[in-house]
Formats: C-alpha cells, structure tokens, sequence
C-alpha cells in the first residue's frame, strides 16, 4: 500500500512555521505497513490542490491531506474537496452537535455561524470524529485512491490518526510487514561506523536494508526487513542485529528509533537510585531542557544552573575569580570546579558541566572558537575532557550537548555492567 502526504498552508512555505505533522503521520503508517512515497506541500490555492490530486490519482492507494479544514476564508480544502469529487457541502449533524457542546459547554461562549459551518462536509465523505477539536476528518475515495482531509492542528491531526485513520486502514487493507529496528551508537562519525561494518552490511539479505541515521556525536543505524511473514522477519532481524553487536559492541548504547540516549539514561538512573544534575554555560541549558523532557524524571534530575555570564559562575557557583583569571573561564580548571560546585549545590550522585566557545565571537576567554571542555563530577572522581567542535555555533552546542550524555551513559552504564 503507498501513501502521499501532503500539507497545505502558506504558512508551511514561507517558513513561519514548521511541518511537524508530515512525520507523525509517517510514522504512524510505517508502522502498520503503509509504504509512503513522497511528502508534499503546497499552497493554500484551490487549483494547485485541485491539480495535485489530479497528479496522485491512481498513482498511489491513500492521500492524507493537512490543513485547510479552519472556519476561515483562507482555508478551502473542504471545497476543493466538493469540486474534485462532483460534491456539495452538507450539515453533519453529528458534527454540529459536537461543536455545539463545545463551543458552548466547555469555552462558556454564544456559538457562532462560523463556528456551525465548521459541520458543513462534502456528502460523500466518511466523517472521522474530532473529539479534540471542531474541525472533523473527511475519507473520501475516487476510484482506486483514498482522500483523507485532517485538520492542521497538531494534537488533532494526532487524533484522529491514531483513533480514525490508522484503525480504518487496518481494518479495510492487506498490508505487508514493514518492520524497523534502530540502533544507537554514540562516539564514532558516519564514515567510521560505516568502514567497521562495511562487510557486515554487504551481506545483508535482500529483503533488509540498512539506513544511516547520522547526528552530532551520535549515529542511529536503522535496520528495516519487508515481506509477509512478520515471524521469519522479527527472526532475521534479531540475526543480523546479534552479529552487528560482536563487531560495534563498544559504541552501542541502546536499541529501538524511540529510546534516545536521554531516555535511557533517566532509565538506568531512576534503576540505580541515583540523580543528576547540570551547570551549563556554552550549552546554555540544552542539557537539561533535554533531561527534563523525560517524563518521570523528577525521581532523578535534581536541577541545574546556567551561568553563561562569568558572574553567574563566580556568584552563584561560587567559582573564585582568582581561578578564572589565572586558567581561563573556557578551562579544564574551571569546568571541574563547576561540575563540583552544582554537584554539592543540588546534592547529587552526578553533575555536568559545560564551558566553552561556541561563537562567534570569543566572549571573556581567548580559547580558540568551537573549543569546549565537559566534566563530570561522579561519586568516586570528575572527569575531564577538552574537544574543539569546530563551527558553526549550532553544531558546538548540538555537538556539546550529546557528547556530555555521552560520557553521562558510559559512567552509569560502566557501573551497571
């Protein structure tokens, strides 16, 4: 089965917001078997929708659209819809009762004709029930391709695909098995991943492919097998993965797309009974925003401090002025003393710290731009390490932030082996 998903909205084109739901609903369809070809984003003008329908008629067996569906007289999805199938616009009554209740109900306000014509969908078209919102889904099918119409709203475009849309394809189509295992390594480039495996890749069977996933610090190599039967699938994987493991052993720190490194170190915290904790400067709380993101893990991340301003490290961290001016802020000195200082502060088992130059200018140091120095502050020690991340500044945070878990995740998995 292949899809198309397209994204409609001027907004999406000139970059004043990004497309997120292309992604979701991707993802949500590789997981059942739905195979998507391309991604597409146009323009909020009827003929261009009318005339990119036209193109993916009988090309592909689903079409999943975004956006368009709001009270507004910029968002036309609804009419095209009615012009492509031969249609006219009616009440939904089901639909106009959901509104009502929640115009009135739950936002306490007079409903208006707006709002009402928010129930107004093609006659045609299957209606999908937003619980979350006021615009419904609408599955149409012309010939040998289905239409589906979604709102533009993040949390109701999830919705109703993982209570509409995803149940529906599965319960009307045969789908092959499409099954992906990702692993993660962190520590090695592309390239030398690529060189150590080289073999191992080359003698993968035809039905698995091997994609590289590459970010700063990290690779994630995605493993995908395709066919009918899901049990001798779900086996060749487990194979092949098993021989991957004897070869790359030391830079693998997790399985599966979903478990990101900050995942699993809150995992293997929260196991262990321990707690983290950061004092951020060149990172500028990126460590901890990505912590704390983690839901439950208040159990093991204490807190942290952003002294990104060299008074905020003397003031607060308690830095001595004199030890910055004679080793530098941007030090190995000076990042240990940090790592320790918020250690004590937050009484944690473990602290980052980060100091450096991300650039572009060199700020209160005279270190070279892209250079960074990461402690570790431990039960037992603080380790220190010096990197020079190059440029640009995204790439010296980005780069900064994943090697610090990185040493984070040897440590605490060090101790679990």
């Amino acid at each position: 089965m292949k899809a198309t998903i397209i994204t409609i909205g001027d907004e999406i084109l000139i970059g004043q917001i990004v497309d997120t739901n292309s992604g979701f609903i991707a993802k949500s369809l590789d997981r059942i078997g739905v195979e998507i070809t391309e991604m597409i984003s146009i323009s909020d003008d009827k003929q261009h929708i009318l005339d990119t329908f036209e193109k993916l008629q009988d090309n592909v067996d689903l079409v999943l659209i975004t956006g368009g569906l709001g009270p507004t007289k910029d968002d036309v999805t609804k009419k095209t819809f009615c012009d492509y199938f031969e249609d006219e616009l009616i009440v939904n009554q089901k639909v106009l009762a959901h509104v009502t209740d929640l115009i009135e109900g739950f936002y306490n306000r007079p409903i208006t004709q707006m709002n009402k014509d928010q129930a107004l969908v093609p006659s045609k078209a299957t209606v999908l029930h937003n619980k979350v919102g006021t615009a419904p889904g609408m599955w149409v099918k012309k010939r040998n391709t289905v239409f589906v119409s979604l709102p533009g709203v993040p949390y109701e475009m999830k919705y109703l695909v993982e209570n509409e849309v995803v149940p529906k394809i599965i319960k009307e189509y045969s789908r092959p098995y499409i099954i992906h295992k990702t692993v993660l390594t962190y520590g090695q480039g592309e390239s030398m991943v690529a060189e150590r495996i080289e073999a191992w890749e080359d003698s993968l069977p035809s039905f698995l492919r091997l994609a590289y996933l590459p970010s700063p610090g990290r690779v994630k190599l995605r493993l995908s097998a395709r066919g009918t039967d899901k049990e001798f699938l779900d086996a060749e994987l487990e194979k092949h993965l098993l021989s991957l493991a004897v070869i790359i052993s030391d830079i693998i720190v997790g399985y599966e797309e979903d478990e990101t490194i900050e995942v699993m170190l809150a995992a293997a915290l929260q196991k262990q009974g321990k707690t983290i904790a950061t004092a951020e400067s060149c990172s500028g709380g990126s460590i901890a925003s990505l912590i704390a993101a983690v839901p439950g893990v208040s159990s093991c991340f204490k807190g942290s401090v952003v002294a990104y301003d060299t008074r905020i490290k003397t003031a607060v961290l308690g830095i001595p002025e004199a030890m910055i001016e004679e080793f530098s802020v941007v030090s190995a000195t000076v990042a240990k003393a940090m790592a320790l200082s918020v250690q004590k502060m937050m009484q944690s088992d473990y602290a980052i710290a980060t100091t450096g130059n991300a650039g572009p200018s060199k700020g209160d140091s005279d270190a070279e731009i892209g250079t960074v120095f990461i402690a570790l502050a431990t039960p037992d020690e603080v380790i220190v390490e010096e990197f020079n991340f190059g440029q640009p500044r995204e790439k010296v945070i980005d780069r900064t932030v994943y090697k610090s878990l990185e040493m984070l995740q040897k440590e605490i998995f060090k101790n679990v082996l």
